[in-house]
């Protein structure tokens, strides 16, 4: 019986490092696998049996067997991609990714992602990446859903702004004669993002240091208000210094911005007022951009704030997982935040190939939340994070392994050659 139960230990340690083995050649297989985790297997012993009516003292082994795997949730390294999308996680957190087919939801630390078909942020199984859409008002601030869904970026336009402010850095000559002119344009934007040329005309008065201006603008507008017409004075030395309503008129000193009002948009657009910024109210001082000195009359500078709609270029990604859109019209604009996960136990969850996470009991329900924030790692777009299997180490556990395999088959062979001696004793 002794004997017989021997060789059956040794069966049990062929069997139990045959599978180690096979997590070990796991692991190297996926040495190439983006967001692979690689896992390590557990020993333990079989429950010894008593011969000697349980006593402690008489207890022999029945081999042993593989108690578990274990998943290594150790950091990988980087590597950089060209692709916008790309994302790795540096710290704690998987991605979520849903299957609408099945409505099953997967976590996952392979940020392979591209735009599918449908315009939504997919991994290379479809399944669809979760993250918080962001909203931005007319003053800027960036708004956060409460709750994750399909990252979707079909359509996506940048919505015009229309112009608020202009401003124009000018000389006008002073030392031109009387009746001489100077144009120059500028581009604002009304309400529905249609780009509106604006063109004043200077023309030198007979007064001395003494400009005045008038605007037009496209066939079916007018213009009105303070900006649209009027004189302007300057100093010896060539400052701007007073306004007035028409040349001849009493000057004033500017001490606001003056109004332009633009209406009778053919396309049915807004009424638009902007201000022609001359002067500063955080400093309470005007503007020194135009200038009235003894040169040729020039256009040194111009900036409006609108600008129209745009089609989508390009995508960025942040550190806090925050997509943003780059389009035509030069914008910037914050779409989407990547939702992440996390779990108290994540060794407890299941493997469900192609880098994919499953939530069960021993991993506990899934804490949600973004990057950067509440415990989450930190994201790196245009990166990918590699496995984090260890060559080196592999090869350590696959000698030992070997070995391990050897002595087992070389005590079944040692038992068998025992028996053989066993029985020669009836000879």
């Amino acid at each position: 019986m002794g004997l017989t139960s021997a060789m059956y230990s040794g069966v049990s340690g062929l069997m139990t490092y045959g599978d180690a083995m096979n997590v070990t050649g796991d692991n190297i297989a996926n040495v190439n696998t983006v967001g692979f985790k690689g896992n390590s297997t557990i020993f333990a012993d079989v429950l010894a049996n008593s011969v000697s009516n349980g006593a402690t003292t008489m207890q022999f082994g029945r081999g042993a067997l593989i108690q578990g795997v274990k998943a290594s949730f150790s950091q990988g390294s980087f590597s950089t991609t060209g692709n916008a999308t790309d994302m790795g996680i540096q710290g704690a957190g998987f991605f979520v990714v849903k299957d609408e087919a099945n409505s099953a939801t997967y976590y996952t630390r392979a940020g392979q992602f591209i735009i599918n078909n449908d315009g939504k942020l997919a991994n290379p199984n479809d399944y669809l990446v979760q993250g918080y859409k962001l909203t931005t008002n007319a003053s800027g601030v960036v708004t956060r859903a409460n709750g994750g869904g399909d990252i979707d970026i079909s359509g996506v336009q940048s919505v015009p702004k229309k112009t608020t402010m202009y401003r124009m850095g000018l000389n006008l000559s002073t030392v031109a004669s009387a009746g001489t002119t100077f144009s120059t344009s500028l581009n604002v934007y009304n309400s529905l993002g249609e780009e509106t040329t604006i063109t004043y005309t200077f023309t030198k008065t007979s007064a001395a240091l003494e400009w005045q201006y008038n605007t037009s603008g496209p066939t079916g507008t007018s213009l009105s208000g303070t900006g649209s017409s009027g004189t302007l004075t300057f100093t010896s030395a060539g400052v701007l210094s007073t306004r007035g309503a028409y040349s001849g008129a009493s000057q004033a000193a500017i001490t606001a911005d003056l109004p332009l009002v633009i209406s009778g948009f053919p396309s049915g657009a807004a009424s638009l007022t902007i201000s022609w910024d001359l002067y500063n109210t955080a400093s309470s001082a005007q503007r020194n951009e135009i200038t009235g000195y003894a040169s040729n009359s020039v256009t040194n500078s111009m900036w409006q704030d609108g600008y129209s709609t745009g089609v989508l270029r390009g995508l960025s990604v942040d550190q806090e997982g925050i997509i943003s859109g780059l389009f035509s019209n030069g914008q910037t604009q914050k779409m989407y935040q990547v939702q992440m996960a996390d779990f108290i136990s994540p060794w407890g969850l299941s493997r469900q190939g192609n880098t994919l996470f499953a939530e069960t009991t021993d991993s506990g329900q899934p804490i949600l939340g973004f990057a950067k924030s509440g415990g989450f790692g930190t994201i790196y777009g245009s990166s990918l994070e590699l496995s984090s299997v260890d060559l080196s180490r592999e090869f350590v556990d696959m000698i030992q392994n070997q070995r391990a395999y050897q002595a087992n088959s070389r005590i079944i062979t040692t038992v068998d050659q025992m028996l053989q001696d066993v029985i020669a004793l009836k000879r």
